[in-house]
């Protein structure tokens, strides 16, 4: 954990704080809402390069209040728990002020894209699929990703192919 995304997240949680006071939420309501939902941590290996490489990535669902929910997928090699958590509030807050209908999430792989070649990242982001996707992290229905920092319309394509070879049967997945 880093001092800056601890201040960032501490931020998110102080705005949303300011504006709970302002609108008069109780306390109590005021907790589960600011809360996320759940984040996992998942680890895995990878064999690149005659090595064992050993990657952590994250998923935040900040809030469920309407499904499915949303959120990028950033890579980055400074990324950890209190950033997502915070990205995935936000993204919460975004949804419900305009009234989209979808709740927050956020994702993120602690990786400098730079530092792989393109084939490399290719094995890398289908294995971090593979990993949110046993564990139901993500999904076409119910926890859609998105492209963000460090990642974009080419790793998201790594994704869906890859969802679509673990779930063939899944109608959702199948593109439009």
């Amino acid at each position: 954990m880093t001092k800056q995304t601890e201040t960032f997240l501490t931020s998110v949680e102080k705005m949303f704080d300011q504006a709970a006071e302002l609108i008069g939420l109780s306390d109590d309501l005021r907790h589960k809402i600011k809360v996320a939902n759940s984040t996992y941590t998942v680890r895995f290996g990878v064999r690149l390069r005659n090595r064992l490489f050993t990657f952590t990535g994250y998923r935040s669902v900040h809030s469920e209040h309407r499904e499915p929910v949303k959120g990028g997928i950033r890579y980055s090699p400074h990324a950890d728990q209190n950033e997502v958590e915070a990205l995935a509030a936000l993204m919460t807050y975004k949804c419900a002020l305009v009234e989209a209908p979808f709740g927050g999430s956020k994702g993120a792989l602690v990786i400098d894209p730079s530092e792989w070649e393109e084939h490399e990242l290719e094995r890398i982001t289908r294995r971090f699929t593979q990993e949110l996707a046993k564990r139901s992290l993500i999904s076409p229905a119910q926890n859609v990703p998105a492209p963000d920092m460090g990642t974009g319309e080419r790793e998201m394509a790594w994704m869906a192919d890859e969802y679509k070879r673990l779930y063939p049967s899944d109608l959702n997945g199948w593109p439009v």
